[in-house]
């Protein structure tokens, strides 16, 4: 892509920004959608209008959709992963999971990104440093689960922390598959279908497995739904994916740095909750783990 076509380091930093302040508020917005919505039925009603509302928006601008096999490709493995799995994931576990907890264990992202990208991108190879990097993010997810969890509101917390790490593991798995083969596809292609296919799989299984779950349509889990449809989804993913056209995944995956931030303040002035010491201890172990493995990657990208 020609470098006049790439956005600039102001463009680039303000897009980050917007990513980490939605991205960071999306945490308190599940908890409260969950109170009136079972979580299958909550993420099929979120990617449907997201992806409703970025489809008629790829054909008002006549977006390119489906035009080589390997972007249909594309499409199943964001479906199946970055929002079936890891989204499906993310809701069934913050039935129990503060907010705030949730936020920090997901921020090993872009440690899972590293390590594959470091088979599938040549150019984002692992180094002593990054390596480093990784063990320290992973003593820290140690220190976390030596806690005992279940403090945090009973045994099932526990449980669900240790499922929801499927969530980080399966967004890396995806986002370095678009990076790696994503070039050249409209970034509304690879968030409008995936999102609608989201829908359709996650709406049938809610139909099966939550058969019986009412939804209670209230101001705040309507209000939560929207804002998780338009603002947390269908802009975020329409951003994220843009942005990973134009600088490396790992850099992209910064955000991480800011996300747990704001969702650990938003989670303690909109919900009471609270994070043990060792929580936070696990979470500045995992942050300067993120830090080691993405620095010299990202100076070597720049380069």
């Amino acid at each position: 892509m020609a470098a006049a076509n790439r956005p600039g380091p102001v463009l680039v930093a303000a897009t980050l920004a917007l990513l980490i302040l939605i991205w960071g508020t999306t945490w308190a917005a599940i908890r409260i959608g969950l109170e009136g919505i079972p979580p299958l039925a909550g993420v099929a009603l979120r990617f449907g209008i997201a992806g409703l509302f970025l489809l008629g928006l790829a054909l008002a601008r006549r977006a390119p959709l489906g035009r080589s096999r390997l972007e249909r490709r594309l499409w199943w493995t964001n479906g199946l992963l970055s929002f079936c799995l890891s989204y499906g994931v993310v809701y069934w576990a913050e039935q129990w999971v503060p907010t705030g907890l949730s936020a920090v264990l997901f921020s090993t992202f872009p440690l899972f990104v590293a390590l594959i990208a470091h088979v599938w991108l040549p150019d984002e190879r692992l180094d002593a440093v990054s390596v480093v990097g990784i063990l320290l993010g992973v003593c820290g997810v140690a220190v976390i689960f030596s806690e005992d969890l279940s403090a945090l509101g009973g045994r099932q917390v526990a449980v669900a922390s240790l499922v929801f790490m499927l969530s980080p593991i399966a967004s890396a798995v995806a986002n370095v598959a678009v990076k790696k083969w994503g070039q050249g596809i409209s970034s509304l292609s690879l968030t409008a279908v995936p999102m609608g296919m989201t829908a359709a799989i996650m709406g049938t299984l809610a139909l099966v497995i939550e058969h019986g779950r009412p939804i209670h349509w209230t101001g705040a889990t309507v209000g939560s739904l929207l804002y998780l449809s338009v603002c947390g989804s269908a802009l975020t993913f329409t951003l994220y994916f843009w942005l990973l056209k134009h600088i490396s995944a790992t850099r992209l995956s910064l955000i991480t740095y800011g996300i747990p931030v704001v969702a650990v303040v938003v989670g303690w002035l909109v919900l009471n909750e609270t994070l043990t010491l060792r929580t936070l201890l696990g979470a500045v172990l995992i942050l300067a783990g993120v830090g080691l493995v993405v620095s010299p990657r990202r100076r070597r990208a720049e380069a």
